[in-house]
């Protein structure tokens, strides 16, 4: 799968679990994992950890596969490369932010959230 079908593919699948979820099923072929364990890692981290007050479970899932799928020793630096890239093109990380919640605008759908998290895994790991 490209990294444009995963991002599809996640945001699709985002219509029935949340967005760490999402991204991890996106990415559970190249974990060597099966869907029930990602759902299951990645079940606490919805809705900004539960509370909307935490870090977006989309970027949450990305941290967690680009952990899994890093070069040994580059780890921070995927992390370090993915934090920016989610908050430029999603325009915040904590997830009540991206809804708005106090603000009223909506920086970033759900959807987008979760696209633009596997992107930014995608490049930081220069996968495709």
């Amino acid at each position: 799968m490209t990294i444009q079908e995963r991002m599809d593919y996640a945001a699709q699948r985002k219509k029935e679990m949340n967005c760490c979820q999402a991204v991890l099923v996106a990415f559970a072929d190249q974990l060597g994992r099966s869907e029930d364990e990602m759902l299951r890692l990645g079940s606490g981290f919805g809705s900004g950890m539960g509370t909307m007050e935490g870090t977006c479970g989309a970027l949450v899932g990305a941290i967690m596969v680009s952990s899994l799928l890093a070069e040994k020793g580059s780890v921070m630096t995927a992390s370090r490369a993915i934090m920016p890239r989610f908050k430029e093109l999603c325009g915040a990380t904590i997830c009540r932010d991206l809804k708005g919640i106090g603000t009223g605008k909506v920086l970033c759908s759900c959807e987008n959230c979760v696209r633009n998290a596997v992107r930014a895994t995608g490049e930081a790991l220069a996968k495709d």
